[in-house]
């Protein structure tokens, strides 16, 4: 082994190890989890993961989480298609300005519009439902989508919109057809972003909602008993929150890559 691949490896196994021990303890009792420091489950157990599964307050909270960031995310790109466009194709007056007004609402802390959107919410009827946290998350997404958008968009040639409006494409069928195809290496890479941050975005979540659209990191916080935490109930639930992310990440993986390679992510 040469010795310049030493130093990645040793990283990569000090990013995994917190991971692994995640993993671990979700395998141990709570009991066994305070008796003491091991490397291994000394009493391997599945009750951990049994109660999550079989409980449905528990299981709703993924379903919930899933429900409302997938709502999300297709919300985010499909307003962030047409307006990455625009900001793309077109100039017009204050195009600079908007765009960058557009992120500086991806700059404020999410704290900051919890409350305006709990009263909002609780006033139109929408407080616990997954349209609320999805909306909400839309304010942060949405222009982080059209900022990446508009970098891939910038690649493509003008005279690609030319030649099919002259094959007589009409632009809803150029768009659909020809051009978000053309980009979808930056669609997925904002899709990608969308998803992580609804997914691990905890505030907003917690603050819309009540019970029937509870999120699994709002679940997770009922582990705290009379004789303290469940810990190993929490770590398992830790690690099925991990899951999801580790498939995103999976399908586009690729495109991240190219992402980074045109300086947009």
């Amino acid at each position: 082994m040469q010795k310049r691949s030493i130093v990645p490896i040793v990283y990569i196994l000090f990013l995994m190890l917190p991971i692994y021990w995640l993993v671990a303890m979700s395998f141990k009792t709570t009991n066994e989890i305070l008796s003491g420091f091991s490397l291994f489950p000394q009493t391997f157990t599945l009750d951990n993961y049994a109660t999550i599964f079989t409980d449905p307050s528990w299981y709703w909270g993924y379903i919930n989480s899933i429900l409302y960031v997938s709502i999300n995310t297709v919300i985010s790109i499909a307003v962030a298609l047409p307006a990455a466009y625009a900001f793309s194709r077109y100039r017009f007056l204050g195009d600079k300005q908007l765009f960058f007004w557009l992120l500086t609402n991806r700059m404020a802390p999410a704290a900051v519009f919890a409350l305006p959107f709990f009263q909002l919410y609780s006033a139109v009827e929408l407080f616990d439902t997954h349209l609320a946290v999805a909306l909400a998350h839309c304010l942060f997404n949405i222009p982080l989508a059209v900022w990446i958008l508009e970098g891939f968009m910038g690649g493509v040639p003008k005279e690609l919109d030319e030649t099919a409006f002259v094959d007589g494409y009409s632009f809803p069928r150029f768009f659909a057809t020809i051009f978000v195809p053309s980009i979808k290496a930056g669609v997925g890479v904002a899709a990608f972003f969308c998803f992580m941050f609804s997914w691990v975005e905890l505030l907003l979540a917690k603050t819309l909602t009540a019970v029937a659209a509870k999120p699994i990191a709002a679940t997770m916080t009922k582990t705290a008993s009379s004789a303290g935490y469940e810990l190993g109930l929490l770590a398992a639930a830790g690690t099925l929150t991990i899951i999801p992310g580790a498939i995103v990440i999976w399908f586009v993986r690729n495109y991240i890559a190219k992402g980074f390679a045109m300086g947009r992510v």
